[in-house]
């Protein structure tokens, strides 16, 4: 099954955004490089929040980020993953941000498969505050095969 279908039998809708402040999807040559997407759940891990709690907001990050590849791009087929940053609002004891990130990596699988194009370079970040006090930003590279 092809990666747009994939996304859309697991829910995620696909609607024409309109521009904003700074472009979310930025194509150059064979490359789609997002901005950071950040998730609705707020909080700090390690404090407020417990690893599921940022896993979800990690997953949500990718779902934004494959409505912005949608919007640049018109569909998400004929895409590889090549990189994801993922940067996780924790204390400075929490040391499980790579748990964190594989909800969006995990997704990513899902859509684009764990082995073929969802295969992707990652790294997942520690910080000691986000924009607004979200939980989690990621951002993504694709390549246009």
């Amino acid at each position: 099954m092809s990666a747009q279908k994939t996304a859309e039998q697991l829910g995620i809708t696909f609607a024409k955004q309109e521009p904003g402040y700074l472009n979310l999807c930025a194509k150059t040559g064979n490359l789609l490089i997002t901005s950071g997407h950040v998730s609705d759940i707020k909080g700090k891990l390690g404090k407020d929040l417990v690893v599921d709690d940022g896993y979800k907001a990690a997953r949500e990050c990718a779902v934004k980020i494959l409505k912005s590849v949608w919007n640049a791009h018109g569909t998400l087929d004929g895409l590889r993953v090549i990189k994801l940053l993922g940067c996780v609002n924790s204390t400075l004891e929490f040391t499980d941000q790579h748990l964190v990130i594989n909800g969006a990596s995990d997704l990513l699988h899902e859509i684009f498969g764990k082995t073929g194009d969802g295969y992707h370079a990652r790294s997942a970040i520690g910080f000691a505050q986000l924009p607004t006090g979200v939980a989690v930003e990621v951002e993504a590279i694709f390549e246009i095969k």
